[in-house]
């Protein structure tokens, strides 16, 4: 009686966590598809291990290593390093719409009031 119970607790757990993990890699092959190269970097840091006071010196060995256009992750924001002027007048001038965000917190989302910029005094 206690195999059954288990076997009817044991499966249904087994098969969420296959259909989960096959889930994750399902959607970390599609998000990287079209994504520059990359340097390994640690999984919650990122790339802050690259980084020393002088921050040209790392972010120069690492654009002649991986090439013009790279991605870098700094803990939870993904940064995009351009380095050739070619690679930088086409983000300004063909991509500039892509790129004339800028990153949405959390905290400007609550405090700011969706974004619109209207505080009111709370009373």
């Amino acid at each position: 009686m206690a195999a059954a119970a288990l076997l009817q607790f044991l499966l249904p757990s087994l098969s969420l966590f296959l259909f989960s993990i096959l889930l994750i890699f399902h959607c970390r092959r599609q998000n990287h598809r079209r994504l520059p190269p990359s340097p390994p970097s640690f999984l919650i840091l990122g790339h802050l291990h690259l980084l020393n006071p002088s921050i040209h010196r790392p972010l120069a060995a690492i654009s002649a290593a991986h090439g013009p256009v790279i991605l870098l992750r700094f803990g939870s924001r993904t940064v995009l390093l351009v380095s050739s002027p070619s690679a930088v007048e086409e983000c300004f001038t063909v991509h500039d719409v892509a790129f004339a965000n800028r990153p949405h917190f959390l905290a400007g989302k609550i405090l700011g009031y969706d974004f619109t910029r209207q505080p009111t005094r709370l009373l």
